[in-house]
């Protein structure tokens, strides 16, 4: 990269006089110079006149003197910014200038090294921390959600600081085995996203077709994430602290009858005068945490010399949930050290980073309990007139189906995890030849996390009349999970007669995985005293009218090793070729196929440089991609491929007990890798000066050797199952991709960026001669009423479809109608399984999202929108809890309104189907760059930014984002997390 920075370039404003002309009459114009983006300072910035020979560059705090007149234009250039005209209106004036999309987007992290943008030929999205979504995110890869075209991730259960991620590609490619992306963390893989805080993130950068993840081989099938985090700048030492606090509230409540109602509809309305409890209690608002106050901050000292760079951060979060006992608190940091010697060609990068985390699990959901009814459900169907508390201050403790006192088993119970998270890597890396370098990559993962769960004497599972006879119950598990990762590559890098470029990769890569854990259970405690922390004081141990202790432990582990290798080639920036061959082995599948082959290939066309086109006004840039790749998928538990064995029953010798062991699984040397072979066609492109980017992509991946657990022949098999790659899955779509600036000028500057995809995925084949299956089953429906599964998978089939009954209506008495195979109705005891059918899909068929930034002067406001389209929903609170039989529990108010005239059990059919599709106001954010002229303060910037602002949707239930990720998408669960609409105000300072 060159510039040209005026004839003042290398000296500072207060020295200009030396080289200004003709200033005659002229007044001394003075300014300040800032970054867009961060509202920092910006030093060494040229600032000229534009038609006379007068410049001069900003001091170290971004200030400027320039003699101008009114109406003259300043031309401002820096290295990495878009040139600005600036007209002089006035004697002061305040300039920010805009990062160069060009410049910032030229290198992209690929895997194992990077590339420019321009030579990529897959399918790679890009994003950088400029266009991270704002606010207080539970997860760092929310900050890229509808930020790239096919990436799907979604927190089911919203706000909740405990609960996961759901990440998903490009759609299922899996029965059995990993559907996530391959997370890669400064280049570990699967990297643990706990250890990454907003702040400390650079880029991520996303690796979508076969082409580009195949370098990456067995653990490429979902894609790849490369998660890149900031290393230090030499320069003088900086200071940044950024914090935000976040608060939050309910969006939409169900809306179940209150006292009142209740007593109207149900006590009076049906005279049912036994019903009436006495009290007027709102449950659900008992169980919202109003103090939900949560708050971040991460401080950053970074700075080094020519040699040596460094940065630390160090960061706390509590985290509090919309429900009671429910948080999450954690504190850890990061450390990166880079140094370089031998006359620049050995460079030593490190990174250390550690996160503890210590968060109440008992919130939101029952615990232990194989039912999992999670707490707010109580608060739909519990009887609205029954009290909180008995006269004597215990508990009240209602008796119908599936009740218990949420607040009850909130106050005599502990649910905690404390974790710990650690990991270390190193690269060294020589300079051989200018054009030859050898590396070394060595990391270190570890995480472990203590569970303990405590029932006191107070509780009601252990009240006198159960099987704990008044007495607690205590149950503790350590898990532990720790990774070490070797890798070594040889990268070459030759350019031949300014024409031809060629980037060679070799590499061998060794990883070791193990996990190992150990719990156990007492009861029989007669004092609370202890809690958990005297586990051999329960009574249980040696009496045998209490439920049995329990005691366990396991630890397994695999290997996986692999040879690698990438060739690049580029002729005159006009023509790319890629080529890539990855060969692995891993110990997790049979004797005779421990190793496979994953190929991919694929080139670029950049026909914009070619001397034919001559339409390079309107269209700037113009690139053809062509992609095919093969990855496969290991993501599946260790030893399938083995005879194990397990426990069985004991045998007496000599009066003596002894335990036995036998075969627990079917061993089948010839499992292998899934396999996915996915081609892409793609194209990107600029328009209109490049004021209108973008890229479009088309796709379709075909996963073969499905692993699944089949039905074994016996007696030759000794188990009943035995894993089989049988399989097959096709996935296909279109993504699109658009950025444009409609306003950009010295005042205003308007960012709009759309995202988009279309897929289809459809399970191709099933069986095999040897192992059937007719169809697969899933979302299995709650009781009561034993209704079986919703979705059905079969051959041919679409994933996530919907299979039951079709409503026909009611009778005169409000029973059920549904639709028989040949046209008739029938009530629900007279339908069988032949008049079942398809009914619907819970996956989203279209998804996009739009982003608006809007930039005037220091005010920056963004206001992103997300959308999910053609789908159904299955509302499942509906369907129990809108219905009067659900009584003498409460219900909810559909059950006296759009259900008044049902009189019936609940039955699962598309009467229950509803419309999905919405648009969400996801993100709105309004920042102000704070002018400042201070010594110490580099910058300040202030946001504040809501969340789930709006839903657009005709769905019924409380939102319509849920999981959609797996085979069971498209299922609203009766038990549920509130949604939340969240408030936070942030601050980002610059020392």
């Amino acid at each position: 990269m060159t510039c040209n920075y005026g004839y003042a370039a290398h000296k500072p404003y207060q020295d200009a006089t030396e080289i200004i002309t003709s200033t005659t009459q002229q007044q001394i114009i003075t300014g300040t110079v800032r970054n867009t983006s961060t509202g920092a300072p910006l030093s060494g910035v040229t600032v000229n006149v534009k038609g006379e020979d007068v410049a001069t560059q900003t001091d170290d705090k971004g200030n400027f003197e320039i003699p101008a007149e009114i109406g003259d234009v300043l031309q401002v250039r820096f290295i990495g910014f878009s040139t600005q005209e600036v007209t002089v209106r006035e004697t002061t004036i305040q300039i920010r200038l805009t990062s160069d999309e060009e410049i910032l987007d030229e290198v992209v992290v690929v895997g194992y090294g990077t590339q420019r943008r321009k030579e990529i030929t897959s399918a790679v999205a890009s994003v950088k921390e400029e266009d991270f979504n704002r606010g207080g995110m539970r997860n760092p890869m929310e900050l890229v959600q509808g930020k790239v075209a096919g990436l799907n991730i979604t927190r089911a259960q919203g706000s909740n600081p405990n609960s996961a991620t759901n990440i998903q590609l490009r759609g299922m490619a899996s029965m059995k085995g990993t559907n996530s992306p391959l997370i890669v963390i400064d280049g570990i893989p699967g990297g643990n996203l706990d250890l990454v805080k907003q702040g400390d993130i650079e880029s991520i950068d996303v690796l979508k077709d076969g082409s580009a993840a195949a370098i990456y081989g067995t653990r490429g099938n979902g894609g790849v994430i490369l998660v890149t985090t900031k290393k230090g700048k030499a320069g003088t030492p900086q200071f940044e602290y950024l914090t935000y606090g976040q608060s939050e509230i309910v969006n939409r409540r169900p809306t179940m009858l209150n006292a009142t109602q209740f007593r109207e509809k149900v006590i009076d309305g049906l005279n049912r005068p036994s019903y009436d409890l006495g009290s007027d209690t709102d449950l659900y608002s008992e169980l919202i945490n109003k103090n939900n106050f949560s708050h971040f901050h991460n401080f950053i000292a970074s700075g080094g010399g020519e040699n040596s760079t460094y940065r630390a951060s160090f960061n706390y979060e509590q985290a509090q949930g919309i429900a009671k006992s429910n948080s999450k608190d954690q504190f850890g940091g990061r450390i990166n050290f880079n140094q370089t010697g031998l006359n620049d060609r050995l460079t030593l990068s490190a990174n250390i980073a550690a996160n503890f985390a210590k968060a109440d699990l008992l919130g939101g959901r029952k615990d232990d309990d194989s039912e999992n009814v999670p707490d707010f459900e109580q608060a739909v169907q519990r009887n609205p007139t029954a009290p909180i508390y008995n006269e004597d201050g215990s508990f009240y403790q209602t008796q119908e189906y599936n009740n218990y006192n949420p607040m009850s088993r909130l106050a005599h119970r502990i649910n905690d995890r404390a974790q710990q998270t650690f990991s270390g890597n190193a690269r060294l890396k020589y300079q051989i030849l200018d054009e030859l370098s050898v590396s070394a990559f060595g990391s270190y993962v570890r995480d472990n996390w203590n569970d303990r769960q405590y029932r006191s004497t107070e509780d009601w599972d252990q009240r006198l009349t159960s099987e704990y006879q008044g007495m607690a119950y205590a149950y503790k598990r350590n898990e532990l999970n720790w990774t070490k990762t070797f890798e070594s590559t040889i990268d070459y890098n030759k350019t031949f007669n300014d024409l031809h470029t060629i980037t060679g990769l070799l590499g061998y890569s060794y990883q070791y995985a193990t996990a190992e854990w150990f719990d156990m259970s007492n009861n029989g405690f007669t004092t609370d005293g202890f809690l958990d922390w005297n586990f051999g004081s329960g009574t249980a141990l040696t009496n045998d009218q209490l439920p049995r202790p329990t005691m366990g432990s396991f630890k397994e582990d695999n290997t996986l090793i692999a040879f690698f290798g990438r060739v690049n080639y580029n002729y005159a920036d006009r023509y790319f070729v890629t080529a890539i061959l990855r060969r692995e082995g891993s110990s997790r599948f049979g004797a005779n196929n421990k190793w496979g082959n994953f190929p991919a290939v694929s080139a670029g066309w950049n026909i914009s440089n070619e001397e034919f086109f001559t339409n390079k006004e309107v269209i700037n840039d113009l690139k053809l991609r062509v992609g095919y790749g093969v990855t496969g998928n290991q993501g599946i538990p260790n030893y399938l491929s083995l005879i194990t064995l397990g426990t069985g029953g004991v045998y007496p010798q000599g009066g003596i007990y002894y335990q036995t062991y036998g075969l627990s699984r079917n061993p089948n040397p010839d499992l292998r890798w899934e396999q996915k072979a996915e081609t892409n066609i793609g194209v990107d492109f600029g328009l209109f000066n490049n004021r209108v980017t973008g890229a479009l992509d088309v796709y379709h991946r075909k996963t073969s050797d499905l692993l699944y657990e089949y039905r074994a022949q016996q007696p030759s098999y000794g188990q009943s199952t035995i894993w089989y790659n049988v399989g097959e899955v096709v996935n296909k779509g279109i993504e699109l991709q658009l950025s444009g600036s409609p306003i950009r000028n010295d005042n205003v500057h308007w960012q709009i960026d759309f995202t988009g995809n279309y897929q289809q995925n459809e399970l191709t084949k099933l069986s095999s001669d040897v192992f059937q299956s007719d169809y697969l089953e899933f979302g299995g429906l709650p009781s009561p009423g034993n209704l079986g599964s919703a979705i059905r998978l079969e051959e041919g089939g679409e994933i996530g479809s919907f299979y039951g009954k079709r409503f026909a209506g009611y009778d005169d008495a409000g029973k059920w109608l549904f639709y028989k195979a040949d046209g008739s109705t029938a009530h629900a005891g007279d339908m069988n399984n032949d008049d079942l059918t398809y009914i619907g899909n819970g996956v989203p068929k279209f998804q996009a999202s739009l982003g608006n930034r809007v930039s005037y002067k220091g005010f920056d406001l963004t206001v992103f929108l997300r959308g999910k389209f053609k789908y159904d929903i299955l509302n499942t609170a509906d369907m129990f809890f809108g219905n009067k039989k659900w009584l003498p529990n409460n219900v909810l108010e559909s059950a006296f309104g759009k259900h008044d005239r049902l009189d019936d059990d609940p039955q699962y059919s598309d009467y229950y189907l509803e419309n999905g599709s919405f648009v969400k106001i996801d993100n709105v954010t309004l920042g102000y760059n704070v002018s400042l002229k201070s010594e110490h303060v580099r910058n300040l910037y202030v946001y504040l930014t809501g969340r789930n602002l709006a839903t657009i949707t005709s769905y019924s239930g409380l939102d319509p984002e849920l999981q959609d990720t797996g085979f069971d998408a498209g299922i609203d669960s009766r038990g549920f997390y509130p949604r939340t609409q969240s408030w936070a105000f942030g601050v980002n300072i610059g020392f």
